[in-house]
């Protein structure tokens, strides 16, 4: 005995019923913003703004979750806005480069790299760097994050030594 419903609208009935079930998606914001200093001021209030959510709103949470950072610290940050209105952000990890360069003890990058050494880290600060960034990238091995803290130290003109 065959079914009243055919195999394509079977699959329409399960797509439809899938949809519903999630909020629709009005874009994903990247923005990077340093710790506890959100304000409705650009970069922040224009990128939340034209797309109708509560900037404020946004800020004050920020600004409570990155009270205890350090005040230089840039943070990335993930925002989900949704056609209703809300909202989700997500924070990582702050850069490599920041922790390459705040570990080396220098304010920034060798104008030349690979010619120019403004300073150097140890292997030590390389594998606590890579530990903190294995938060971000969770399925990513350790060695394979030590290898990317080495590249790009070796790109911001630092020298890695044993």
């Amino acid at each position: 005995h065959r079914s009243s419903a055919t195999r394509t609208q079977k699959r329409l009935l399960f797509d439809s019923s899938h949809f519903a079930m999630s909020r629709p998606v009005l874009a994903k914001i990247k923005l990077m913003i340093s710790a506890g200093a959100a304000k409705p001021a650009p970069p922040v209030g224009p990128a939340l703004g034209q797309h109708g959510l509560n900037i404020m709103e946004f800020c004050k949470a920020f600004n409570a979750k990155t009270a205890d950072f350090n005040s230089d610290a840039p943070i990335p940050v993930v925002i989900t806005a949704y056609k209703d209105k809300s909202f989700e952000w997500e924070m990582r990890t702050p850069p490599v480069t920041y922790f390459v360069r705040k570990a080396a003890g220098v304010a920034g990058g060798g104008q030349r790299p690979g010619h120019e050494v403004k300073g150097t880290i140890s292997l030590k600060h390389v594998y606590e760097i890579a530990k903190i960034k294995k938060q971000d990238a969770a399925q990513t091995p350790l060695k394979e994050l030590c290898q990317s803290v080495i590249a790009t130290a070796k790109s911001a003109g630092i020298r890695v030594v044993t």
